[in-house]
């Protein structure tokens, strides 16, 4: 069955909460991804969030869009990652929007994938600090990162432009089953 362009395979149980969800090619990788976490980077299930809700608004519009996962540390969002097929470069600018609105802090570090290759952004600078999966920060290194990390507040001026770029990366033109 086809939902759209996307192959709907059946339904499947979340790796992380156990949650009945649709089956695609796109969830077998954030499933994977959020497997790798755990069982290869250290990090417990519960400081991983699957399908955060992000509101992006341009002028009088909004979309709902998706952070893939985001992980706490210290009781803050220390990272998130996002999941998109394709060219990791294109999807920098809008993951690192999503790390200015998700919380009212800079959360400090951005992790843009496509379930095969992975970048890891610096959240403030949007330098890339790592190439490649295995270069995603582990439980304890991003404690590390947490304890000098500013955490700093995003203004409101600065939340509408990075709300205004998500918009129109991720929004305009994208098919509903693209973005949510």
């Amino acid at each position: 069955m086809e939902n759209g362009h996307h192959f709907v395979f059946g339904e499947t149980q979340d790796f992380l909460t156990g949650a009945v969800i649709t089956d695609t090619h796109d969830e077998r990788y954030r499933q994977q991804i959020a497997r790798f976490l755990v069982e290869k980077k250290g990090y417990a299930r519960e400081d991983i969030t699957p399908r955060v809700g992000l509101l992006a608004k341009a002028g009088d519009k909004t979309r709902l869009l998706t952070v893939d996962l985001a992980v706490t540390r210290d009781h803050k969002t220390a990272m998130i990652l996002r999941y998109a097929p394709g060219s990791l470069v294109t999807r920098h600018r809008p993951c690192l929007a999503a790390s200015r609105l998700l919380e009212p802090y800079q959360i400090p570090v951005v992790v843009v994938t496509n379930g095969e290759d992975a970048q890891v952004l610096d959240g403030e600078t949007g330098k890339v600090l790592g190439e490649g999966l295995e270069s995603v920060p582990d439980a304890v290194a991003l404690k590390q990162l947490v304890q000098s990390a500013a955490f700093a507040p995003i203004d409101d001026k600065r939340r509408e432009m990075e709300s205004r770029i998500i918009y129109t990366y991720e929004a305009v033109g994208a098919c509903n089953c693209d973005v949510c």
